[in-house]
């Protein structure tokens, strides 16, 4: 009998701690993931089915691209098909205007996962296309990618 006594109260104290400790909360906001590219920057994107604005590298929009071209180039996809949504996106590398760009192909490539009615919008504006282009290497004996030295007579 002791023994039961020992196990009522061990099973008792277990609940206890489980109902104690937070539970993974099924509130968690529905979201979209893609990955987006332009020359050598790399976009994470999230798109939130619900508007919480746009953050990327953990800091606002307008920290992070003070120029509002490139805040236009983000937000194009969502102004093309008609919605507001929010956007969490991570980006390295390339430069400012590549960043952007990235960021906007990986906006149209979640859109598309959300309904895939939109590719057809997205691809005419040509959001859906990853744009390849890319720097040429320098060669071996060249000055760039392809300036050769100066030829001298003698």
């Amino acid at each position: 009998m002791v023994t039961k006594k020992a196990t009522e109260t061990t099973k008792v104290a277990k609940t206890t701690k489980e109902e104690a400790s937070p539970k993974p909360s099924a509130s968690k906001e529905r979201y979209f993931y893609a990955r987006g590219a332009r020359k050598t920057a790399v976009a994470r994107v999230k798109l939130f089915v619900k508007n919480g604005g746009v953050t990327i590298n953990g800091k606002d929009i307008k920290t992070y691209f003070p120029v509002p071209n490139h805040q236009h180039i983000i937000a194009e996809p969502l102004k093309v098909v008609g919605k507001e949504m929010g956007i969490i996106a991570t980006v390295k590398g390339g430069g400012v205007n590549a960043q952007a760009e990235a960021i906007r192909h990986g906006v149209s490539r979640a859109l598309v996962k959300l309904d895939e009615t939109l590719k057809k919008r997205l691809r005419k504006e040509g959001f859906i296309t990853r744009d390849s282009r890319m720097v040429e290497r320098k060669k071996y004996g060249l000055k760039k990618a392809r300036r050769a030295p100066q030829w001298a007579k003698r």
